[in-house]
């Protein structure tokens, strides 16, 4: 039996939607699902009605989460308030896609089933076409559940008990905290290329990789984009200085193959406000970024697509 499933996302975030319909396609082919958003409707069509129709009627709901969504008083306030009443009813499913970072944690939406895995957003995915095929193998193994099974599983709405309220606590932090927040800033840096890396190479069959350690402070690596004839052979050597020369930063990297410690091409420095760690990024012969407060996770994809964009390559 073909299960429905009514999309429910912000039109800022058509680019996932799409993406998300094309990896669809194989659930829809065998007759696993039929997915519907409001680009189904047909010019001179009651949109509000038409709309209220296809949720009530819905198997499943799949929002696509995002701060434009969570801002969306008709996509948060209407859709998914709604889709909360026929889940407690035991009528429909809940699937939250979390398509960009946001503070979908603190909402109902936390409630039910989180995709990809753990929730991780797929923006922070280094192939975000491997976050979508996560997405995909979840919702076939949802449609394979027993759907009175599935409803139970769901956690009724939460009363409104009035706004928490976060406690934030300033703190100083001294050398020995920014010396461990350096080195797990740069353990963060060395397992995130290691795992994209291994995920790069099986994307493509013109994609070559290898990576080396040098030491247990550095590492070096090299991408060779074959479908390019110049400029696909890429280097990178990245250091954790230990507090050796902060005219680099805490950490350090350079665009060559074993490269020494007293290059670089740019560095990412330990900063502190009144309540956080964080990194900020630079670029030799360039400014750093001070307005964007990195976390070692951020600053390792940062400095991840920074490497790959000079062999040619980006990310959808």
């Amino acid at each position: 039996m073909t299960a429905s499933a009514f999309i429910s996302y912000s039109h800022a975030d058509e680019k996932a939607l799409d993406r998300l319909h094309k990896h669809l396609a194989v659930l829809q082919r065998d007759g696993s699902l039929a997915a519907w958003s409001d680009h189904e409707i047909l010019a001179g069509s009651n949109l509000r009605h038409e709309i209220e129709a296809q949720l009530e009627s819905s198997d499943l709901f799949i929002a696509l989460v995002s701060p434009d969504y969570l801002a969306s008083n008709y996509c948060y306030e209407v859709e998914f308030r709604r889709a909360q009443e026929l889940a407690a009813a035991g009528k429909l499913r809940i699937a939250a896609i979390i398509i960009e970072p946001c503070d979908w944690l603190s909402t109902p939406l936390s409630e039910f089933l989180s995709l990809p895995k753990d929730g991780k957003p797929v923006s922070e995915w280094t192939n975000p076409n491997n976050a979508y095929l996560d997405v995909i193998n979840q919702l076939r193994r949802l449609l394979q559940e027993k759907p009175k099974t599935a409803a139970r599983a769901q956690v009724a709405p939460r009363e409104p008990s009035g706004p928490a309220r976060k406690v934030r606590l300033k703190r100083d932090f001294d050398a020995i905290d920014k010396a461990e927040f350096a080195d797990r800033a740069y353990s963060a840096i060395r397992e995130y290329f290691a795992a994209a890396l291994s995920e790069i190479e099986q994307a493509s069959e013109d994609i070559r990789t290898r990576m080396e350690d040098m030491g247990s402070d550095a590492f070096t690596c090299t991408l060779v984009n074959r479908a390019r004839q110049r400029g696909g052979e890429v280097h990178i050597t990245v250091h954790n200085r230990k507090g050796r020369d902060h005219f680099f930063g805490e950490i350090s990297f350079v665009y060559e193959r074993h490269a020494p410690t007293n290059t670089s091409h740019g560095g990412i420095r330990v900063e502190a406000d009144e309540y956080q760690l964080y990194l900020v990024t630079e670029r030799f012969m360039g400014s750093a970024d001070e307005a964007i407060k990195y976390t070692p996770e951020r600053a390792a994809e940062w400095l991840w697509n920074q490497f790959v964009e000079r062999a040619g390559i980006e990310y959808e």
